[in-house]
């Protein structure tokens, strides 16, 4: 449920190009240089732990290799080779994300946990992405996900206390993080910035791509021939929207449609979309958050579509962790969410390079 986990990130690292300014990080005169944003990247995380421990929260930590990194179309994974005790190869994976492991700690009856995970994606590398990153995942069991965007209010204004700054700033966007959230649906949104009314492309929750195309030609967005309808919106998101969200104040962008929210349950007062949203701030986004999709069955069904959508497109797929979906039916209602600390601390210290927030950074 990461940030940096879809279509719209694969398109937004074209964009961006990874840069040198990490070889030889090492060297006294660089680390120097990078040493005042680390010690606040540490008070940061400490701050954030007291904060969590005043909520009565448990720290985890989740094992980073496991049968299945995760099973969204456009997240790619590192694999582990091991050998068995018989000496036979066996496939394992870097995580993606700590969540199927947290999940299965909230079937076990945890209630309130959180994580500093590292975590590791392939193919991703830019300003705001690194192979290797850190996530801080948490999860509230008998909550509405509204409680989480409460606590990602707190804790940027956490960051921007612990810190010193009195806003955030990211390629000359600026947004004051004591400021009250906009929150904005995702229709709205697109309404608003793109002309387009998006849950007319998605009548009856099915997505309609020949509607949702020509919709999207009309509004002047550049389109393909063979362009889904998941290419199609995520392409007006980060042309058309992303850029003007979290500017002056943060923004939580929610209601995604159902198709986009493969792991949150549909909101119950309207089936057409899913309880999910996402937290922007200076253009970035910065979490990803659910009410937590229980039902085993539908998790499967989404699981092995995307997984045959996956392997049409880049001839790949990733195993279904099993454990997980029998977990899906000991859990109570959940709502989880997952931060990019990197990018929080580099909007906290106006740092214009995910490098440079990291102790040792990827080479």
């Amino acid at each position: 449920m990461a940030p940096g986990s879809d279509e719209k990130t694969m398109r937004k690292q074209k964009d961006e190009t990874p840069t040198d300014q990490n070889l030889g990080w090492w060297r006294p005169d660089r680390h120097a240089d990078r040493r005042p944003i680390l010690l606040a990247r540490n008070r940061i995380k400490a701050a954030f732990r007291s904060f969590f421990e005043a909520e009565r929260f448990t720290e985890v930590e989740c094992g980073q290799v496991q049968i299945s990194p995760g099973n969204e179309t456009h997240l790619h994974a590192m694999e582990v080779r091991q050998r068995t005790p018989e000496g036979e190869l066996s496939t394992r994976y870097l995580h993606t994300s700590p969540e199927f492991a947290m999940k299965k700690l909230i079937a076990g009856g945890e209630k309130r946990i959180f994580d500093f995970a590292r975590v590791f994606r392939a193919r991703e590398r830019g300003a705001l992405h690194a192979p290797e990153f850190t996530m801080l995942e948490w999860y509230r069991t008998e909550a509405p996900y509204e409680v989480l965007m409460q606590d990602c209010a707190e804790l940027l204004a956490l960051a921007a206390e612990t810190t010193g700054t009195k806003h955030f700033e990211f390629r000359g966007a600026v947004c004051n993080p004591h400021h009250e959230a906009e929150r904005l649906t995702v229709a709205e949104a697109f309404d608003r910035y793109a002309g387009i009314d998006l849950l007319a492309t998605t009548p009856r929750g099915l997505p309609d791509r020949e509607r949702f195309f020509e919709a999207v030609s009309k509004s002047g967005i550049r389109t393909a021939d063979d362009d889904t309808w998941a290419d199609l919106f995520s392409r007006v998101m980060v042309e058309k929207i992303d850029p003007h969200l979290g500017i002056g104040r943060p923004t939580v962008l929610c209601e995604y449609p159902v198709s986009e929210a493969a792991l949150a349950r549909p909101k119950p007062s309207d089936p057409l979309v899913a309880e999910r949203f996402e937290l922007f701030v200076c253009g970035v986004e910065l979490a990803n958050a659910f009410c937590e999709l229980t039902d085993a069955q539908e998790q499967r069904r989404r699981f092995e579509h995307d997984m045959t959508l996956k392997e049409k497109l880049y001839g790949e797929r990733y195993p279904i962790d099993d454990a997980l979906l029998e977990a899906l039916t000991f859990m109570p209602p959940t709502s989880g969410i997952a931060l990019g600390f990197d990018r929080l601390v580099m909007l906290a210290t106006h740092a214009p390079h995910i490098d440079q927030v990291m102790w040792t950074p990827f080479t």
